[in-house]
């Protein structure tokens, strides 16, 4: 069977449909099949087993997460700063926000990693690898902080995103006011 890959991008997109809607056990190459409208084994043809599965699934809530280019290149031009720092991180709010069921599929593997360690072991590799794009891109930018400045950010980013997509402890609070906040409390002083 040709492979393409709009065909496996569809495929990761039903399985992330899945996970968000049924949770991990929920996670089967049948599931998948069955809300892509594909034939049965299709899923399986493209991900020959469960880990093949979430690893496509890691890969394509990356894509789809991913700022745009024109994200990037509108503030591309702007003095790297507290302001544009905390611009990026309510781009980053709003892009997770905005894809809520990827972002709950994602938070579903989070939680799936915490009792399986072969899953553990595969979504610590991604988000190590994501934090080191991180940071090399908030290096090259100029931005202001550290390494500690943005772990602690993907900290609080990752509070703030759950609360905002679950039951919120306050949902009046302007979540763009909140990741100001943030940032004027995390970034060290200059």
């Amino acid at each position: 069977m040709a492979k393409n890959d709009l065909r496996r991008a569809a495929l990761a997109d039903a399985g992330i449909a899945v996970l968000a809607r049924e949770g991990s056990r929920g996670l089967t190459h049948r599931a998948v099949d069955e809300i892509a409208g594909v034939p049965v084994g299709t899923a399986s043809n493209y991900f020959r087993t469960r880990e093949a599965l979430i690893t496509g699934l890691f890969e394509r809530i990356g894509q789809r997460l991913a700022p745009t280019a024109d994200d990037l290149a509108l503030r591309a031009p702007r003095a790297p700063d507290p302001s544009l720092f905390a611009d990026y991180l309510r781009d980053i709010v709003r892009r997770l926000l905005t894809e809520r069921e990827v972002t709950l599929a994602l938070f579903e593997l989070r939680l799936e990693a915490a009792r399986r360690p072969e899953l553990a072991e595969l979504l610590g590799a991604w988000q190590r690898a994501g934090f080191e794009a991180d940071v090399a891109f908030h290096t090259a930018a100029g931005l202001p902080g550290d390494r500690r400045e943005i772990a602690l950010f993907h900290y609080a980013i990752s509070g703030l995103v759950l609360d905002r997509l679950t039951s919120s402890i306050d949902p009046t609070a302007p979540t763009d006011e909140v990741v100001d906040t943030l940032v004027e409390g995390l970034l060290p002083r200059s």
